[in-house]
């Protein structure tokens, strides 16, 4: 997905964020802020982490008031402390009240995935070892999470279903056994396209090999279970494991020998980053 493309996309799903929030007014707003006074407000950091999404919070605002200023202090990917200004926005009260709660929803998510993200990939330096997401983001806030993870150093598997060819356990059951799912695979996506399959038994690793699969998943297998899978594969296919990976466990994988290792954790449990918008005055 190109720049513009994800702009435009990012455009579209904050609007419908905002229209959530405010589906008719702000009340709570409108009853204290008759009138448009300029104000100003600092962003603050409340913990320790790794920033991501400031574009994405800045233009909340810009959205509601293209009028609004924003400038910030640090930059997506640089490391903050808690107590940090990470920036200030300047402009109309009414809309940085109104904006405040869509646009701390999307900077804490994105930097809390980023952060968690960090720690992961930390884990896996001095390794051949690529991370990779999944598509385990929450709806509508796959093109942001996914950002996130690359902020905070882990890379992207396929963006959407269109994206690649992945036969799952489901897509094996559909087509009858792994060699016939890798088969017809193959005879109907383009020639350029990998094909990957998902499996969870040594009988499953060798059929897939020997059915000519690009890269073979090796789902909720054990350590020991991968490093004999990828013995077997002996370079005939990329290897990459899947199934509960988390940083508590993924210092594991390094000694299998697989080429990467996908994390739905990275998008489904990373915790916010704690940020919040304070001092608010009339200037």
């Amino acid at each position: 997905m190109n720049s513009i493309t994800m702009k435009m996309q990012a455009d579209k799903l904050i609007r419908m964020a905002l229209q959530e929030d405010i589906t008719s007014e702000d009340v709570s707003t409108n009853a204290v802020m008759r009138s448009a006074v300029k104000g100003t407000v600092d962003l603050i950091a409340k913990e320790d982490g790794i920033i991501a999404g400031l574009d994405v919070y800045a233009r909340v605002f810009q959205i509601l008031d293209e009028k609004t200023e924003i400038s910030f202090n640090f930059k997506d990917g640089e490391a903050v402390k808690k107590g940090d200004l990470l920036g200030t926005v300047t402009g109309d009260i009414r809309v940085l009240l109104s904006g405040e709660r869509v646009a701390l929803n999307y900077l804490q998510r994105m930097s809390g995935i980023a952060t968690y993200t960090k720690q992961v990939s930390k884990l896996l330096e001095g390794s051949k070892v690529t991370l990779l997401d999944t598509r385990k983001t929450t709806p509508n806030c796959r093109v942001f999470e996914k950002y996130a993870v690359r902020i905070g150093g882990g890379c992207n598997h396929r963006y959407n279903l269109s994206d690649g060819v992945l036969l799952k356990d489901n897509h094996i059951g559909a087509a009858g056994s792994v060699a016939k799912a890798v088969a017809m695979a193959k005879e109907y996506a383009p020639f350029v396209r990998k094909i990957e399959i998902e499996v969870e038994t040594m009988e499953q690793v060798k059929e897939a090999v020997e059915a000519g699969a690009d890269i073979i998943m090796l789902d909720n297998m054990t350590p020991e279970m991968m490093k004999e899978a990828v013995e077997l594969i002996a370079g005939r296919a990329q290897t990459e494991c899947s199934g509960n990976i988390t940083k508590e466990n993924i210092a594991k994988i390094l000694e299998t020998g697989v080429d990467f290792v996908s994390s739905g954790a990275l998008t489904h449990s990373a915790p916010i980053l704690d940020i919040s918008m304070k001092n608010l005055h009339a200037i």
